[in-house]
Parts: structure tokens; sequence; C-alpha cells
């Protein structure tokens, strides 16, 4: 090859490459022209369902196409969430992301095959929850200092769910039993949903949610709640007192649920998800339906979503360590 032809074609290899960025650049411009799915860790009815459809109607009348809600629940969120980072990058395939999971996982597993920073993009806020305390109808308890009596006076004898094994849920119930000093039994299920079928039927005596999946049998008098493991009451809860009221003022357990994408989704999309995102946060029905599932909305630009999640993978990674929970 010449020197002569060498040159040609380094001069015109940017040239080559125009018509990509071009077609990338057009297909933001145009998004979205067909329906968008959020994948959905856990089943309906726990806090990542609920977070998801409080943002659904309002996506779909502002990006002008059909946004749907596909549950994939199983492998502690990873069978949602690998689903998510192997989708293609264009911005119709999102996550409803559980911080239980994005920061909880990578410390527990050893061989996870996605990687919280490398493999997904913040998009938006969704929710932002505390963890209420809630035990079985015939749990011998009515209050959290009961509680801590009864599970003292009958070491390894209690049992406590969890949407499954390394969950936000299966955490604070270690650690909360660190604390009391009490040994405690660990009941892991697939979601909230049927680990509160069981709390409510009082074949497991105590499980720590988030409020907006336990809000209704709470109020329905079917499961007792202890407390709210968080420093104020919940807005939909407003009876129920905090761990510091109750006498365990050490123990709080705070989640949030979030829209994430494939890392590679073009950042035209991400910015216009985002802004959409926190216009509903603002709108007041939506504040309202938040609130009476025992949440709150918080909007929060992409880079505000991305320190956040940032600092939770080393903090909540940092209890895990600590109380050297895995799941390999």
């Amino acid at each position: 090859m010449t020197a002569r032809t060498t040159r040609r074609l380094l001069l015109g290899a940017p040239a080559l490459a125009l018509p990509v960025a071009a077609r990338a650049q057009g297909s933001a411009a145009s998004w979205p022209t067909r329906p968008i799915t959020i994948l959905v860790p856990n089943p309906p009815g726990g806090g990542s369902d609920f977070a998801a459809r409080l943002f659904v109607e309002g996506l779909t009348q502002a990006l002008g196409q059909t946004v749907v809600i596909d549950n994939r629940p199983g492998a502690n969120g990873n069978i949602a969430i690998q689903a998510a980072v192997r989708s293609a990058p264009d911005g119709y395939t999102l996550l409803m992301q559980y911080s239980g999971y994005h920061a909880g996982n990578p410390a527990m597993m050893r061989n996870l095959t996605w990687d919280p920073v490398r493999d997904l993009q913040p998009v938006g806020m969704g929710t932002m929850a505390p963890h209420v305390i809630v035990g079985a109808p015939n749990l011998p308890a009515n209050t959290l200092q009961e509680f801590i009596a009864y599970a003292r006076a009958n070491p390894g004898k209690v049992n406590f769910a969890s949407a499954g094994n390394g969950s936000i849920q299966h955490i604070a119930g270690e650690v909360l039993a660190r604390q009391i000093g009490a040994q405690m039994v660990h009941v892991p299920y697939r979601g909230a949903a049927p680990a509160l079928q069981d709390v409510a039927g009082g074949r497991v005596e105590l499980f720590i949610t988030t409020p907006s999946s336990a809000i209704g049998l709470i109020q329905g008098g079917q499961v007792k709640a202890l407390a709210m493991a968080s420093a104020q009451r919940s807005p939909g809860l407003p009876n129920v007192p905090t761990t510091a009221e109750a006498g365990l003022p050490s123990f709080t357990i705070d989640a949030w649920f979030a829209f994430f994408a494939p890392s590679g989704v073009p950042r035209p999309i991400l910015e216009r998800l985002n802004a959409e995102l926190r216009k509903l946060a603002q709108d007041p029905t939506v504040r309202r339906r938040a609130e009476e599932g025992g949440a709150t909305v918080v909007p929060m630009t992409i880079a505000e979503l991305d320190a956040l999640a940032k600092r939770e993978i080393e903090q909540l990674g940092n209890v895990i360590r600590s109380a050297n929970i895995t799941l390999d």
C-alpha cells in the first residue's frame, strides 16, 4: 500500500463514521416510535412494582407511546436485571431498579454477571421508601419492645421473612437480630407479596418491608405494624411510631426504587426520560398516591441519582461484608 493510499484512507475514516453518528442522532430525535417496557425484578404488589406503576400512565401520556410493565421476579432480582443489561441500548427497555439489588448484589455475589456502574445508566428516581416492621396477627407482641423481649426469650424459634436471599429485608432482619441480641431464622420468598401472605397467615412471625407493599394489610388489621425503621413517621401510616420512638434508635432502613437503562442509550433519550420523570414527581396526584402507599417521590437529575447509587453501593456493601452475608 502506498503512502498516498494510506493517507487517503485515514482522511476518509471520519467521513465513514459520520453516517453512523447521524443515524444515532436521528434515532434519538425521533424516539419513541413504539411501546416502552419497564422490567420489574419483583412480582406485582411489591415496592418496585408500586414505583413503576406510579409513573406508567404519566409516561405514556408524555411520550405518546404505551409504557408496559414486565414483572420478572427471581434470583434476587438478577433475572430482570440481566434482561435489562442484555437489551438493546435504544431506550425501549428500562429497569425499575431496587437499591437492595443494585447496591447489595455486588457485595454478596462473587460471580455476578453485571456491574451496577459499568452495565447500567441512571435515568431518574422513582420512589424513596422507609421500611416498616410488621408482625403476624398471632405474634404475642403488639409493640417493638414486646417483640424484642419475646425474641430474646425464644432464641432460634422466631422466623423473619424476606423477599429473597440477600434482599434488603434479609439484611435488615440479620441486622435487627444482632442489634437486639436475639437469634432469628431467615425464611426467604420470591418477592414481598408471597412473604406478606405467609406473615398475614401466621406462618412467619416478622417481616421488614416497604410500606407500599404492606399498607393495605396493616390498615386492614391483617398484620401488626410494630415500628417504622426510619427517622420520620410515614405519611401513609401516621400512627406507627419510628424505631427511635419505640426504643431502638440505631435501627433504620431506607430504600429507593429508580429507573435505569442499559449502558449505551443515547444521552438525549436519557435526558428526556429524566425530564418527564421529574415533572411527574411534582404532579399532585402522583405525590398523593405515593404517600398513600407509604413512599415519597423525589425529583432527581441523572447526576444526583448517579451519586446516590454509587454512595449506596459503598455503604450497603460495607454493612453486608461486616455481617458476612453471601449468596455464593
